[in-house]
């Protein structure tokens, strides 16, 4: 399950905690093409001596900024992660990426379906420009989230998904937010009313909120660097919940595949 925004935005502030000001005195790349930009040959050399002191993200990106004002970008896909351990833990075959920190401790990136990448860069853009609008910012109004879908004739959930419409959804939150604004997620982004464009703009903000205070979704492989586990999943009104009863209605929540994705909802209240 790929991490999505509240799970990154989790990650990003669990590791402002763990590194902010923290030097990296070595670096280790056991499996180069984790390490998509630069050559994963002069990457170590990049990275030597360079001190964590900004944390960001772009959508399903985690920006950490190094002291120099270049970008360390991560994007940790299905099953990666990154932890700050003590450097006596063993290091098991999955760990690709190990940074060894001068007050002791090592940030370690481990993956075990080798999918995610990091780019050390001068400018960010040049990895996450093409990014839709962030869901959460100001600058997402309703009426630009009208602009995004006028005319669209893709169904509304693939929309939610395209990380060029808005950034950091994925298939949970979108699930969800559907499920919130009474939405069938086969319709059309084209199609849809003003009053239904309000209510789904509403419901992704606040979806995606609920999962950041939640400490986002704890399914198979995401758990947060400081440790624990997200409880969002508890609070999932439809997705994966397909055979067990709407909160709403009662009726059994549903599950299809569309565009290739599982997607859950209710039939009675999403039309």
């Amino acid at each position: 399950m790929i991490p999505e925004l509240p799970e990154v935005e989790t990650y990003v502030r669990d590791l402002e905690s763990l590194l902010a000001g923290r030097m990296v005195m070595t670096t280790e790349v056991r499996w180069p093409s984790t390490i998509a930009e630069p050559d994963s040959s002069l990457f170590p050399q990049r990275m030597r001596g360079r001190c964590f002191v900004s944390f960001g993200r772009r959508g399903k990106y985690i920006l950490l900024g190094l002291d120099n004002r270049e970008t360390l970008v991560v994007h940790l896909r299905m099953t990666g992660e990154l932890r700050v351990l003590a450097a006596d833990v063993p290091v098991d075959k999955h760990t690709h990426v190990l940074f060894t920190l001068e007050s002791g401790g090592i940030l370690r990136y481990r993956d075990i379906r080798k999918f995610g990448r990091m780019w050390l860069v001068e400018d960010p853009d040049a990895i996450v420009g093409k990014l839709g609008p962030e869901p959460l910012s100001n600058d997402f109004s309703m009426d630009l989230l009208a602009q995004r879908l006028a005319g669209r004739k893709a169904t509304i959930k693939g929309l939610l998904l395209n990380q060029a419409v808005v950034a950091g959804i994925g298939n949970i939150y979108a699930d969800e937010a559907l499920f919130r604004a009474q939405i069938h997620p086969r319709r059309a982004g084209g199609d849809l009313t003003k009053a239904e464009i309000s209510r789904l703009w509403q419901a992704v903000r606040a979806v995606l909120q609920a999962g950041i205070e939640g400490r986002g979704s704890s399914l198979q492989d995401y758990a947060p660097p400081s440790g624990g586990k997200g409880i969002f999943q508890e609070q999932h009104q439809v997705f994966r919940r397909s055979g067990e009863p709407c909160s709403q209605c009662g009726t059994a929540i549903r599950r299809m595949v569309l565009g290739q994705r599982s997607t859950h909802f209710c039939p009675v209240c999403q039309k």
